[in-house]
């Protein structure tokens, strides 16, 4: 039992340092604000629910988001997005997984989750996250609306920025983690499943 709990807690480690890593490998999308950039850090957080349920995911989550705030310093409102939107994907996916663990249901719940991260993740942008960098950042709405419509001349408020860069952003991003993080667990899974 207690080599179990070792195994399982310097797994959850190992995947936190590599989401951490892996945050670091971020890039933007095409027609997309800069300030908007994808990292695939998620995916060893799934890897770690689904090998270890939703929590040991949001633990990861935890601690790749504390380790880039503790690197990066300043005011942790990017860590507190990125954490939320994993978390959302990741209790969501692995809950349909949990029930029927197959692929199909796999395929099914990550694809529920990033579009429940991405409508949630829009409303919290809106609400919370753009104003909080206004506030705290000095970063004013304004100001970030003239950055995105750079990138795309049809934003012109803090709504259409939502609805034609952050909703879309939030999709593609849980589209790629999905398309990467199934085949990654199906040819992993054999060894972690042995491992753990």
């Amino acid at each position: 039992m207690r080599t179990t709990s070792l195994k399982k807690t310097v797994t959850i480690a190992l995947l936190s340092a590599i989401a951490f890593l892996i945050m670091y490998i971020a890039f933007p999308l095409p027609l997309m604000p800069t300030f908007l950039t994808i990292d695939l850090s998620d995916i060893p957080a799934i890897i770690g629910a689904i090998l270890f349920g939703p929590v040991a995911g949001i633990i990861i989550e935890a601690l790749k988001n504390l380790l880039h705030y503790a690197t990066t310093g300043g005011i942790p409102i990017g860590e507190l997005a990125n954490f939320v939107a994993g978390s959302v994907l990741i209790i969501t996916g692995t809950f349909i997984y949990r029930r029927r663990e197959t692929m199909r249901s796999l395929l099914i719940g990550l694809c529920l989750g990033t579009l429940i991260m991405a409508v949630l993740m829009s409303i919290a942008n809106y609400f919370v996250i753009y104003p909080a960098y206004a506030i705290f950042m000095g970063f004013p709405v304004e100001q970030q609306i003239q950055l995105a419509q750079a990138a795309n001349h049809s934003i012109h408020d803090l709504f259409s920025l939502i609805i034609l860069a952050v909703l879309p952003f939030n999709i593609i991003k849980g589209i790629l983690v999905t398309l990467i993080s199934i085949p990654l667990w199906v040819r992993l899974r054999p060894r972690l499943l042995r491992n753990s």
